[in-house]
């Protein structure tokens, strides 16, 4: 299946896999809501998915898919290789991660490898994650700071809440991005979660003057 928001960019994946013997395009979608409905009807063995999209992303229907369908394989097919883009997808557990310039002899090449329980990544990336050091895990100061921001709190709430200084907070925060090798607040906590390192957030409870309990 093909997930791009561009028909130009469907045509012309569907045109690369035209006359492909053991390949067959069985159904495409424009976006994350209707790449989800297509897979339920289509059950295709592969994604080929675009990253920015419309409505729900391309992460987001891969987190999806994965729950939903942990038997179709994922590969990314998208304009962008930023660690925070390659560490989002890896960590949804994508069987491939390939950039649109890809020759038609490497995305057939990546299909097979996924369908048959591999992975492929494009030159570049496969560069970046040779280079890049080992993965860390925040500290518990760290993640004391991350459950915070997690659960809406600003720099100013968390340094009142943990006693320390927002210049700190903003250190810890910084030290987190890059260990995660994400670049903003909200990715840091959805990489975070995937990984276990915390929990959802609580919802938070207060008592009326009634005593009645609302959230």
């Amino acid at each position: 299946m093909i997930v791009d928001d561009h028909p130009v960019v469907r045509d012309g994946l569907r045109g690369m896999f035209d006359g492909i013997a053991d390949i067959d395009v069985v159904a495409e979608a424009a976006d994350g809501f209707e790449a989800l409905a297509m897979a339920r009807r289509a059950r295709p063995d592969i994604v080929l998915m675009d990253l920015r999209m419309p409505g729900l992303d391309g992460l987001g229907a891969i987190q999806r898919l994965r729950a939903d369908h942990p038997e179709i394989k994922v590969i990314v097919l998208t304009t962008y290789d930023t660690d925070a883009d390659v560490a989002r997808a890896m960590a949804a557990g994508v069987a491939g991660y390939l950039l649109k310039d890809a020759p038609r002899d490497e995305l057939h090449r990546a299909v097979r490898a996924a369908a048959a329980g591999g992975a492929v990544l494009a030159p570049s990336v496969a560069s970046a994650l040779i280079g890049r050091p080992p993965a860390q895990d925040p500290s518990p100061r760290e993640l004391e700071v991350l459950r915070l921001v997690a659960r809406g709190a600003a720099n100013k709430e968390i340094a009142r809440t943990l006693l320390i200084s927002e210049t700190t907070v903003k250190t810890h925060l910084k030290h987190v991005f890059a260990k995660l090798g994400v670049d903003t607040r909200a990715a840091a906590v959805v990489v975070a979660l995937e990984r276990g390192l915390i929990g959802p957030p609580r919802a938070s409870v207060e008592v009326c003057s009634s005593g009645e309990a609302t959230r």
